[in-house]
């Protein structure tokens, strides 16, 4: 069982985290949801289109401007606040590698600190122990935040990726996250090149065998237009077939830009494994 905030996920659950950007310069939308009207009208719509988790963040994760962590809290802990008082069932989660952005954001209503970077920040994980917050536990590469990969190499990327996510859960644990509201996730691009990324996708099997709820951030990611040979504009395609894949694979969580699209892709993977009915089944009946 996975507990978020309010909501609790069975194993077979597929679930949607929608992306919401309290960024100017994000790559995918460049800023559409920077001010807060169009941003509250995002949360409606993805919450409308099947989303139960909203994942904030208030930096961008390439490079770009600097951004201090008071500017990134007057970005994302008033409008944390806001969508929780509009949408109190809604699992609202921040996409921060810093403990003090942690601090603000669960003060405002967060559920989930979705640390990206890999517990580049340690403090981080205790902030999320001591509000009752669930935690994401990512693969970055021992990367700096807000760098990309150059030139890195594993002997085993997916037993790097073991080593390091499941360190970090069971130090949450340890520290007083609940077990039930950990994630791990392999971090696609983070640290990682396009063949990396490609064989953390085949290998995802081997993150579900450990138990822990898998979360996967896919979207539009330079591994998908790299591989297709497509701007960021014409990515959709490669993700929804990445996002079909990993859920074959049993991966649970999906942080998406296209809420609608994903939620027909995960209902159809979820059908075909037996795990959810048609929603409609007349053909040959009549």
């Amino acid at each position: 069982m996975l507990r978020l905030g309010r909501r609790e996920f069975v194993p077979h659950e597929r679930v949607i985290m929608a992306i919401v950007n309290r960024t100017p310069d994000s790559f995918y939308d460049q800023g559409a949801t920077f001010r807060d009207e169009p941003a509250l009208a995002r949360v409606e719509q993805a919450v409308a289109e099947g989303a139960a988790i909203i994942d904030i963040g208030g930096v961008k994760a390439g490079p770009g401007e600097e951004v201090s962590a008071e500017e990134e809290v007057r970005r994302t802990a008033g409008f944390v606040a806001e969508v929780r008082r509009r949408f109190p069932d809604v699992v609202i989660s921040v996409d921060t590698w810093r403990h003090e952005v942690g601090e603000a954001v669960c003060e405002a209503g967060a559920d989930v600190l979705n640390d990206a970077w890999g517990g580049v920040d340690p403090r981080l994980a205790e902030v999320a122990a001591r509000y009752g917050a669930g935690l994401v536990c990512t693969h970055a590469g021992g990367s700096e935040p807000r760098t990309r990969p150059h030139r890195v190499t594993y002997d085993d990327v997916m037993a790097d990726i073991l080593d390091v996510t499941l360190g970090l859960a069971e130090r949450a644990v340890e520290l007083g996250v609940e077990r039930e509201s950990v994630m791990i996730d392999p971090g696609h691009d983070f640290g990682k090149n396009t063949r990396h990324s490609l064989e953390a996708t085949r290998r995802l099997g081997e993150m579900v065998a450990t138990g822990w709820p898998v979360l996967v951030s896919l979207s539009n990611k330079d591994f998908v237009g790299e591989t297709l040979d497509r701007p960021v504009k014409e990515r959709v395609v490669g993700t929804l077939a990445t996002t079909a894949v990993s859920a074959w694979l049993g991966a649970q969580v999906y942080r998406v830009h296209e809420v609608a699209e994903t939620r027909q892709v995960l209902d159809m993977v979820s059908s075909i494994a037996g795990d959810r009915e048609p929603a409609v089944a007349r053909r040959g009946l009549a």
